[in-house]
C-alpha cells in the first residue's frame, strides 16, 4: 500500500465504525487473517508468516518467527545468528525473533485485496444486524412505512430504518398504498440464508387477523378472550371463532368495542374484506351451526363416516343460498373454522313442520 492509500483505508474503517457499528479493531483482524490466508497461498513455504498491519499509519508488513540455530536445515522456519542479528542486536541462539519477508509484490496489492475483504466484512455484518432485528420482532404485528407499489403490486416498505420487499403474493388482493402511508404487517419465521436473511411478511395470512385482533381487543391480549380458530379467504371474508372460560363475559361484543370501533379498526386494514364473529362451543353442532352464520340453521347432526367428521345441517329453503354463500364460501369457511365436513340441505316448511311434530311425539 502506498502511504495516501494507507490513510485513506484506516480513515474509512474508521467512517464505518461511527456509521455501521463494526468494531474497527474486528475488520482489521478480518483483513490480516484474510491476507495472511492470501499470501500463504502463493508462498508455501509461509507456514510460520503473519501478517501485520500498523493501527497507526496502515502499513502492511508480512513477518515470519523463525528460531536462531547454528546451522540453518530449514530457512523457512529457521535463520542463522550472523543474519539474525541484522534484525535484532540481543538474539542467540535458541532464541525466536520476528523477521521482515521480503514480499512487496504482495503488499503492493494488498489494499484491493483489503477493499474486498471489509466489503464482505460489512455485508456479514448487516445481514447480521438485519436478523438480530428481525428474529426480535418475529410472530408480531408491526407498523412499517410504505415506499412504493410497483406494477406488479409488490409492496416496498420501510420497518425501523430497515427497507424491504413484500410480494403480492403475501398481501390482501385489496391492498393498495401510496408512498408515505403507514400499514400493519406480520412478521412470521425469521432464518439466516447463506447470503441473506428470510424474513415471513404477510397481510393475507390468518396470523395477520389474529395479530389484528390481539393489538385492537385488550381482552384478547390479557387471555380472556381466545381465539379458538380462523378460516380466512384475505380480500373477502373471514370467520373467526372466540371463546372465553367467563360466561358473563360478550366476547362479540368486547370485538366489536364502542360504537363497534375495535371491530372498525381491523376493517379498515383489511380493506374491505368482511368478518364473521362467531361464539366456539365443545358442542359440534351447536358451533357448526353458529359457523353458518348469517345463515339460520334448523337442525344439524354429526355422524362420522369411516375418518372423516360430517355434519349434516338442515337450513329452511330461504336460508340454503345463505348457508352456502356465494360460489359456496360461506359454507367453504365454516368447514375450515370447524375441521369437519359440512353438507347442507334444504327444506320445506311442511318438512320441517313434519320433523317438529315427529320430535314432540
Amino acid at each position: 500500500m502506498k502511504a495516501k492509500e494507507q490513510g485513506i483505508f484506516l480513515a474509512a474503517l474508521d467512517e464505518l465504525e461511527k456509521e455501521k457499528g463494526i468494531d474497527k479493531e474486528e475488520l482489521l483482524g478480518a483483513v490480516e487473517t484474510a491476507l495472511l490466508a492470501a499470501y500463504k497461498k502463493n508462498y508455501k513455504d509461509a507456514e510460520n508468516a503473519y501478517v501485520e498491519i500498523n493501527r497507526e499509519n496502515g502499513d502492511v508488513k508480512v513477518k515470519a518467527i523463525k528460531k536462531v540455530v547454528e546451522k540453518v536445515e530449514n530457512p523457512a522456519t529457521e535463520i542463522s545468528l550472523e543474519n539474525a542479528l541484522l534484525h535484532s542486536k540481543r538474539a542467540k541462539i535458541g532464541n525466536e525473533i520476528k523477521v521482515d519477508i521480503n514480499a512487496e509484490s504482495f503488499k503492493r496489492n494488498a489494499i484491493q485485496n483489503a477493499k474486498q475483504i471489509v466489503i464482505q466484512k460489512v455485508r456479514e455484518h448487516e445481514k447480521q444486524n438485519v436478523y438480530n432485528k428481525f428474529k426480535l420482532l418475529e410472530d408480531s404485528l408491526v407498523k412499517a412505512l410504505v415506499k412504493k407499489m410497483d406494477e406488479q403490486n409488490n409492496l416496498y416498505i420501510e420497518i425501523n430504518g430497515t427497507e424491504t420487499i413484500i410480494p403480492s403474493r403475501n398481501l390482501n388482493p385489496n391492498d393498495h398504498f401510496v408512498q408515505g402511508d403507514l400499514v400493519s404487517v406480520y412478521i412470521g419465521k425469521v432464518e439466516e440464508g447463506t447470503k441473506f436473511t428470510k424474513i415471513e411478511f404477510s397481510r393475507n395470512s390468518e396470523k395477520f387477523l389474529e395479530k389484528l385482533f390481539e393489538r385492537e381487543v385488550p381482552e384478547i391480549a390479557a387471555g380472556d378472550i381466545e381465539i379458538k380458530s380462523i378460516a380466512r379467504e384475505a380480500g373477502s371474508r373471514s370467520k373467526i371463532a372466540l371463546y372465553s372460560p367467563d360466561v358473563n363475559l360478550d366476547v362479540k361484543g368486547a370485538c366489536m368495542g364502542t360504537n363497534r370501533m375495535r371491530l372498525e379498526a381491523i376493517l379498515s386494514e383489511l380493506q374491505g374484506e368482511k368478518i364473521d364473529l362467531i361464539t366456539w362451543d365443545e358442542d359440534t353442532r351447536n358451533y357448526v351451526s353458529s359457523a353458518l352464520a348469517p345463515a339460520n340453521v334448523f337442525s344439524s347432526e354429526i355422524v362420522q363416516e369411516d375418518n372423516e367428521i360430517i355434519a349434516r345441517v338442515c337450513v329452511d329453503n330461504s336460508q340454503l343460498s345463505l348457508a352456502i354463500g356465494k360460489k359456496g364460501q360461506n359454507s367453504r369457511l365454516a368447514s375450515k373454522l370447524c375441521k369437519v365436513k359440512i353438507d347442507i340441505k334444504g327444506l320445506t316448511q311442511e318438512e320441517q313442520d313434519a320433523i317438529l311434530s315427529g320430535n314432540e311425539e
